[in-house]
């Protein structure tokens, strides 16, 4: 998701030509021939892992360089979606027997929140003899653990800024930074990583005085613009753009991820025809006040565009409610008045701006930022670590308007705190929440990567890449018709689990006759067999599972009122009860077999 990053190799990556912005080495110990070397390497991990921004989320960025005692490179991997085989074990495959002695280089810690430490085992297994690891994680519950498993299976780790210090070597942690930028920013502040984007002429104005704003930067610059939204969890537009411009907001990409887009509206003043009511290729959420025009909230529903509603409608609550979501990186492609709404907010973290080598001119033409209430040049906002590329004939100018957060002090975990001040209680409610794939449950949820084996109508047994993979297959099981078996192939030879669910949810959207009958009262039943076979086929899951009695689970999905928990408790919270019945299910047999045992005995 990192937008700091070019992404395809026929334009220059700002990751190049990014200068360093401070001399906080100044003083650090000259780079020797060694910290050159892994620079170097740690940086090409740094771009690997950006080969996969935009189908990462909500996890990190990784990718992963051995190089042998020689130097040379012996295996490559980047992690290509959640779900999917972690870097190090894609890089130990390519690398096959030269892994032994050799060295690997990481641009991130790696971070397993399903409890099987692939990464750890993949690297330990196949004779790595040193890790370079360019930054911690930042998330609290996995920051150190991979360094410290490591270490005691004897395998010498060098962290960047830790254990190698000279400024070429802080050059590539910066690297290895921005690559994960939304990560970062989403971990210190609660909001997603926000970029603004707009294209402007030579004279600042977005759009001529009519309003007529097509084209101002070059096709090349758009191209560009498609990329990053390919990189983003979502794009967000304020009314006036919709009522404008009537966008699209698609990736045009031919496929692969799209991301959500998101309408900011006070007064829901819009068009009751418009593109981004059009949600059979890319989801729509329309933000608004509460009680704001219901009559067109419900023709909004009737087209399948979801409506959030906010007592006050502003953008850092907007984004705090999609951090909530799961969002890491949102693209606002919005007009001056809220892109200057969204800069006092504090929440956009990055600009770029496309400039044209044009004039429109025009006493009332509109610019890229509303007011902002500054009346002195001092009070100017300057953008950090800037770049300058030229894009076809346009330039683009990109800076931080904030730097990414510095989390490089280890903060304590539960256990430390305890034994630090046995009063503190570090958890007062017995709810656990679980939410996608990130936290310390995240191997409850129905997208992590555990493959099961389930029987098929003939009683022959298939493997399933995730219970996700499975559960939208059985939409379209025993339908007859083509198209129908043609959507179970493919969602099970998707590559993610966020793959096969858009596959099943965009066929179920578009093609609804496709969907068997029964369905609604045969979703729970898929579910609780896949969940189930899940936690049974894996003893360290079954073990976590266990370990939570006593507890209420809960999914904490805000937008799913169905499988999750929803935004104010209000979901009806199906998964965290089949997770509870499951539990229920594995204590009773634990507890029957026990006292079988005893009796024998």
């Amino acid at each position: 998701m990192a937008l700091a990053l070019g992404g395809t190799q026929t334009h220059l990556s700002p990751l190049l030509c990014r200068a360093a912005s401070n001399d906080n080495y100044s003083n650090a110990p000259i780079a020797t021939a060694s910290h050159a070397r892994d620079a170097s390497y740690v940086r090409r991990a740094a771009e690997l892992a950006d080969m996969s921004a935009g189908s990462t989320s909500p996890h990190p960025n990784f990718g992963c360089v051995i190089a042998t005692s020689s130097g040379a490179v012996a295996g490559e991997g980047f992690l290509y979606a959640q779900g999917t085989k972690p870097a190090e074990i894609l890089a130990v495959e390519a690398a096959g027997e030269s892994c032994r002695r050799s060295t690997a280089y990481l641009n991130m810690e790696p971070g397993d929140c399903h409890g099987d430490h692939a990464a750890v085992a993949a690297l330990v297994e196949a004779g790595i003899e040193r890790v370079v690891v360019g930054i911690r994680h930042p998330l609290q519950h996995l920051r150190g653990n991979a360094v410290r498993a490591l270490r005691g299976h004897g395998v010498q780790v060098d962290v960047v800024g830790e254990d190698l210090k000279s400024k070429i070597i802080e050059n590539a942690r910066k690297s290895c930074l921005l690559v994960n930028a939304p990560l970062i920013c989403r971990a210190a502040s609660r909001v997603p990583f926000s970029v603004l984007k707009y294209a402007m002429t030579l004279d600042g104005k977005i759009a001529a005085s009519s309003g007529h704003a097509a084209w101002i930067s070059s096709k090349i610059s758009r191209s560009r613009v498609f990329e990053m939204r390919g990189r983003s969890d979502a794009i967000v537009v304020g009314g006036n753009t919709v009522r404008r411009d009537n966008p699209r907001l698609t990736a045009r990409h031919g496929g692969g991820h799209m991301p959500m887009r998101i309408v900011m509206s006070q007064s829901l003043d819009l068009p009751e025809e418009a593109s981004l009511w059009d949600v059979s290729d890319a989801s729509t959420i329309v933000v608004t006040q509460r009680g704001a025009r219901k009559s067109f909230q419900k023709l909004l529903a009737s087209k399948g565009v979801e409506v959030v509603e906010f007592d006050i409608l502003n953008p850092r609550d907007v984004m705090e409610y999609f951090h909530d979501r799961g969002y890491l990186s949102v693209l606002w492609e919005c007009g001056g008045t809220l892109a200057a709404s969204a800069i006092s907010a504090g929440i956009i973290h990055k600009v770029f701006a496309f400039i044209a080598p044009k004039i429109i001119g025009g006493k009332y033409a509109p610019s890229p930022v509303g007011e902002l209430g500054m009346v002195q040049m001092t009070q100017a906002l300057d953008l950090i670590d800037v770049c300058y590329e030229q894009v076809g004939p346009d330039m683009l100018i990109s800076g931080f308007l904030q730097p990414i957060p510095d989390l490089t002090p280890v903060i304590p975990s539960v256990e430390e705190t305890y034994a630090i001040d046995p009063t503190v209680t570090p958890y007062e409610s017995k709810i656990i929440f679980f939410y996608k794939t990130w936290d310390p449950y995240g191997a409850f949820s129905n997208f992590s990567p555990h493959p099961i084996q389930m029987p098929d109508v003939n009683g022959d047994y298939a493997t399933w890449l995730s219970v996700e993979h499975f559960y939208q297959a059985q939409k379209f099981v025993g339908v007859d018709d083509p198209l129908a078996q043609d959507c179970v192939e493919r969602i099970k030879s998707a590559k993610s689990p966020e793959e096969a669910a858009r596959l099943g949810r965009s066929m179920q959207r578009q093609c609804p006759d496709l969907v068997r009958s029964d369905w609604e009262s045969a979703k729970i039943d898929a579910m609780y067999r896949a969940v189930k076979c899940k936690f049974s086929i894996y003893p360290h899951l079954n073990s976590m599972l266990l370990s939570t009695a006593g507890y209420v689970l809960v999914e904490a999905s805000p937008h799913d009122l169905f499988w999750g928990g929803g935004r104010d408790g209000e979901g009806l919270n199906y998964l965290g009860r089949l997770l509870m019945q499951l539990r229920s299910e594995f204590l009773g047999e634990s507890s029957a077999s026990n006292q079988n045992s005893f009796l024998a005995g």
